[in-house]
């Protein structure tokens, strides 16, 4: 009853509260073009705070519910729980009871002056903001020191307020749940005292609580014979465990030395191509923190950023992605691959390109700037026919399959190398790009390289490993066949939406705007099945390194996705568009969903070809750098590429939105050195998965070979 009297009160304190605290507000805060960021942020922070508070009191109201609901549903076999929850100084107390009865009653008594002073204070304050007059209008109201002391006194009290009526609703919640405790004890001793059936389980119980094992019972009374005894191999911890557990890889696999040699060429060229190709992105990303570092015309920017970003695109990226594709697609074919001499002309074509393209590109010969195809074609073609030429192993190695069906990873990987030759031809050939049509083709060709060559093939990865980490199969095959085929359908619509206002036919936006609301079928579709699959499985991401880089992948997959689909629309795409909230969303996608995928396949694959694993607590590093510098990276500039977008709207000049962006791009460069940082890592993890020693089940089977073909007497 105090508990509902006490919320009331609060209730009404809080709601004298609002109606002066909007109507200020509806006065006082109105939009200004010149707002401050800092007080916008510590007014989100403070709401965000009062929101923590406000959980915290519906859970320990929630908890008080449950406590006086618990007797209620446990029924007649209460006493019978309050037994069996008793230890043996207890039972004795109750037995020696019945024999000595003695009563103690202890009535919990406490004031309400505490909370009585909080009304007071909420009733006060909400006095004086009703009161307030309204000040005068000013272009930087916001910024103006009576305007930061009134926010102080307005919400320092606030979250002291609602803090202060938490805590005295936590002591509510002790002292019912003490009295609840003792009631129930109370009345467990009197039925004791009265019921000769209950005074027999109590017997009973300290009989059972008070037997004792002899030590004997498997052992028996006979020496061991064995001196060594039954336990081998014993580690003890002889230090505090400061990371958790894992579970160690599978043993290695019997795979073809020829194709593992060949997949490692590929995975170690994209590693060696994510190290570089990020080390150029960590220089530029500085350099907007420091744009005085250097006037060499080879390291400026806009030179250094087609590098960065088609280095990790073709370099890290697609080599890693093919490495695993050759795996895969052979797998579950349930065969060899057609020709691992394809593959290795495929590795130096596709090396080649990106080797010769880079310093082209830094001696400022390029393809007129289109994003992500700045490569001129001659370059573009070398990778092109490696593509081609994995393509054709690919589908010679499925024709030749041991199995009638063609697995879902098959569908998406082949299908996707399918499409990037398309997206090459038609974003290089030159003769209906003029005008609008250039425009037209950029927007295909940036949108597809994403969504049909990395996603796509991304996704067919995904689909044979994660089941097989899971060890359970993929929850449905027709969610994925589904969200194969409306990828297809409503991705190849969508890259002009990065265009909206401009002078491509209206009809041309609107239907790229359709189809980004379309990609939700696949996205929610693709991203049930892989959650669905988790189902039953989610206490082993605890007792896994890969798996983390799994749920982390597909969660990004929704969210960035999604993201897109938000970005769309013609209102969200007049603030967001050109501004830094674009790159947020590309490292969004390209890198929570695409890097972390990949990182997850290679975790999960290369011990089994190699026989050697990573450390795992570097494993865990790689994970947490990455994951806090994408979210350092990304969160900043979507904040303030939204702010920007509004100051662009509103007529600000551009010089003050690149002003603004001086925070967010410090955060920026905090983000980028983190997950720099984190490849660092990950290159010594391949290494260690490269070239580590031998495992001793591989010593062990080395010996055993031995011992048929060496003399008894010689030495092994």
């Amino acid at each position: 009853m105090k508990l509902k009297i006490y919320l009331i009160l609060s209730l009404i304190g809080m709601l004298l509260l609002t109606p002066g605290t909007a109507a200020y507000a509806a006065d006082v805060l109105k939009p200004d073009p010149a707002f401050n960021t800092g007080i916008c942020i510590i007014i989100a922070i403070t709401i965000f705070f009062l929101l923590l508070l406000l959980l915290w009191l519906i859970r320990l109201a929630r908890g008080l519910k449950e406590d006086e609901a618990a007797r209620e549903r446990n029924g007649d076999k209460w006493i019978f729980r309050q037994i069996n929850s008793l230890d043996s100084r207890q039972l004795d107390q109750l037995i020696s009871r019945r024999n000595h009865r003695k009563k103690t009653i202890n009535k919990a008594k406490g004031g309400n002056n505490g909370f009585t002073a909080v009304m007071v204070l909420l009733l006060v304050l909400s006095s004086l903001v009703t009161h307030a007059q309204t000040p005068a209008e000013s272009k930087n109201v916001l910024t103006s020191p009576g305007m930061i002391i009134m926010l102080t006194l307005i919400f320092i009290p606030l979250v002291v307020t609602v803090f202060l009526i938490g805590l005295k609703i936590r002591n509510v919640a002790v002292k019912s749940r003490y009295s609840r405790v003792k009631k129930e004890t109370r009345e467990l001793a009197e039925a004791v005292d009265t019921d000769d059936a209950i005074y027999e389980e109590i017997i009973r119980r300290k009989q059972a609580l008070d037997y004792h094992l002899t030590n004997n019972e498997l052992a028996g009374t006979i020496e061991a014979e064995d001196s060594k005894g039954i336990l081998l191999n014993v580690d003890e911890v002889h230090g505090p465990r400061f990371f958790a557990s894992k579970r160690k890889a599978a043993h290695k696999h019997q795979a073809d030395p020829k194709l593992v040699k060949l997949i490692m060429w590929y995975l170690g060229s994209a590693a060696f191509w994510l190290v570089l190709g990020t080390s150029v992105g960590e220089y530029i990303g500085i350099k907007f923190v420091s744009p005085y570092a250097d006037h060499i015309s080879w390291l400026s920017f806009g030179r250094l950023r087609p590098v960065h970003t088609n280095m990790v695109f073709w370099g890290w990226s697609s080599m890693a992605m093919l490495g695993l594709g050759y795996y895969v697609v052979s797998t579950v074919s349930n065969t060899v691959v057609y020709s691992i001499k394809r593959g290795y002309y495929s590795l130096v074509l596709m090396n080649a390109a990106i080797i010769i393209g880079s310093g082209m590109l830094m001696a400022g010969i390029n393809n007129g700037g289109g994003e992500y195809r700045e490569y001129i074609w001659p370059v573009m073609a070398l990778f092109a026919g490696g593509i081609v030429v994995s393509l054709f192993n690919y589908i010679q190695t499925i024709a030749q399959r041991k199995t009638k069906e063609i697995y879902i990873s098959n569908w998406y990987i082949v299908s996707a190398m399918m499409f990037l030759t398309v997206i090459v031809t038609v974003g290089y050939l030159p003769f209906y790009q003029d005008g609008l049509g250039e425009t037209i083709v950029q927007g295909y060709y940036m949108h597809q390289a994403v969504g049909m060559w990395f996603m796509f093939f991304n996704l067919g990865l995904v689909y044979y490993f994660l089941p097989q980490q899971l060890n359970t199969p993929i929850y449905s095959y027709s969610l994925g066949i589904l969200a194969f085929w409306s990828q297809i359908l409503f991705y190849t619509l969508i890259g002009t939406h990065h265009f909206i206002f401009s002078s491509i036919p209206w009809w041309l936006q609107t239907v790229a705007i359709v189809g980004s609301m379309g990609m939700l079928i696949p996205v929610f579709s693709g991203t049930t099945n892989f959650l669905m699959t988790f189902r039953g499985n989610f206490n082993k991401i605890g007792r896994s390194y890969t798996l983390p880089f799994y749920i982390v992948g597909i969660l990004f997959y929704f969210t960035g996705s999604t993201q897109g689909t938000a970005e769309a629309f013609r209102e969200t795409n007049l603030i967001w568009h050109f501004t830094d909230f674009t790159v947020a969303h590309s490292h969004l996608t390209m890198y929570g969903i695409i890097a972390f995928m990949l990182w997850a396949c290679i975790y999960t694959i290369v011990p089994r070809l190699t026989g050697n694993e990573p450390k795992q607590g570097l494993v865990g590093a790689h994970f947490w750098m990455a994951l806090i510098g994408v979210l350092f990276y990304t969160i900043p500039l979507m904040i303030g590429g939204t702010l920007k977008g509004i100051a662009w709207r509103d007529g600000k000049p551009f010089i003050d939105g690149v002003v603004l962006m001086a925070p967010y791009w410090l955060w920026r460069a905090i983000g980028g050195s983190l997950m720099w940082a984190s490849h660092l890592v990950f290159a010594w993890n391949m290494y260690v998965m490269f070239s580590g020693h031998k495992s001793d089940p591989d010593i062990r089977k080395e010996v055993f070979e031995k011992l048929d073909t060496i003399p008894v007497n010689a030495e092994i």
